[in-house]
């Protein structure tokens, strides 16, 4: 791969891979799941590939390749740190989002969510859900749970730190998640994921979180959770404080 051009983006838009194929490959993504750690963007991509290590296929492979040539383009790439204002309470914003019924072997969607704790982005993940979702609204109501209970947690670490800090919010866009967040009635067609609204609407109604919608156009998460454009990706890729620092000649 040293000779190989460097490509804007990990992973082609709207690439669904399975596990179905004939050809195999030697295993070369394990490295991969620390470069993670300094790139979020291809968190995705990375967790895709992972899926296959025990049965890896040609089609896997190629994919492999292309977040290296991303890479190779991206070296001077890297999370831009920021000091948070000392006069004022840290802010703490979940972006959370879910790809339903993405995975086309067994349709269990895809969970995504990125943690702002002040100015800079302190986690963020790309995982395969547990269950298979029976909608849009159960898959990104799965994924708002996690988001919550991370953010929850950041809150009490904070708090035990004696660290000012605001009341977090969770953004999501997803119209029917946000208003099951905020009706305390359990309609017979979400009994069977209670426990998840339970415990999101407890927070919410105790004025412990807040959930809040945004438009599809601002979720940061959305790099996590499907494979994007090379357009749209740059431009979510930099809302997770993503940037050069690569020397620029004078």
């Amino acid at each position: 791969m040293e000779n190989s051009n460097p490509i804007s983006s990990p992973m082609v838009s709207r690439c669904k891979l399975s596990k179905t194929g004939l050809e195999k490959f030697l295993d070369v993504v394990g490295a991969l799941q620390y470069a993670t750690i300094t790139h979020p963007e291809i968190s995705l991509s990375v967790n895709k590939v992972c899926q296959f290590m025990s049965n890896p296929l040609e089609q896997h492979w190629s994919v492999v390749k292309r977040i290296l040539r991303y890479l190779k383009g991206t070296m001077f790439l890297g999370l831009h740190l920021q000091p948070a204002p000392s006069n004022s309470p840290l802010s703490i914003r979940a972006y959370c989002d879910a790809d339903w019924a993405s995975d086309p072997d067994d349709r269990i969607s895809t969970s995504g969510a990125s943690i702002f704790v002040g100015p800079n982005v302190n986690c963020w993940w790309s995982k395969k859900q547990t269950v298979v979702a029976r909608s849009s609204a159960e898959a990104e109501y799965r994924s708002l749970a996690l988001a919550t209970a991370e953010a929850l947690w950041i809150q009490t670490l904070l708090s035990e730190l004696h660290v000012s800090h605001h009341t977090p919010v969770v953004y999501c866009d997803n119209m029917s998640t946000v208003a099951l967040a905020h009706n305390p009635v359990l309609h017979a067609r979400t009994k069977h994921m209670e426990l998840d609204l339970f415990f999101v609407r407890e927070k919410v109604a105790a004025n412990s979180l807040h959930v809040v919608h945004v438009p599809a156009i601002d979720q940061y998460a959305d790099i996590l959770t499907k494979a994007l454009s090379p357009s749209r990706f740059c431009e979510l890729r930099t809302k997770l404080k993503l940037v050069d620092s690569s020397p620029h000649p004078t």
